[in-house]
């Protein structure tokens, strides 16, 4: 059975799926090989529902390294550099908006 968040999910353009690592909160990104780096740029680029729900749904699998798991709109330059697609996202991948503690 599927979940009601997977039946609502419609792609509007290319995405990827992102979540936070467990251990530090980082910004991660689902890769094609199923693996997860914080780099945007080597994550798996979808443009299709079907794709998304199967990259979502490997993805949330990974309860041990990932948490809130989801997919997050992305936009592609004309050579192919990807980048966010929203606000949200621009700020996730640019960081902590504010000093960390022990960092300034």
């Amino acid at each position: 059975m599927t979940s009601p968040l997977q039946q609502k999910l419609k792609l509007a353009g290319p995405a990827v799926v992102t979540a936070n690592r467990l251990g530090d909160g980082a910004v991660i990104y689902r890769t094609g090989t199923g693996r997860w780096t914080t780099e945007l740029a080597a994550a798996a680029v979808v443009s299709t529902t079907p794709a998304a729900t199967e990259l979502l749904a490997a993805a949330a699998a990974d309860k041990l390294e990932a948490v809130d798991v989801y997919v997050a709109p992305v936009r592609l330059t004309a050579e192919r550099h990807v980048l966010p697609g929203n606000l949200r996202e621009r700020i996730r991948s640019g960081g902590p908006t504010v000093a960390l503690p022990g960092t300034g």
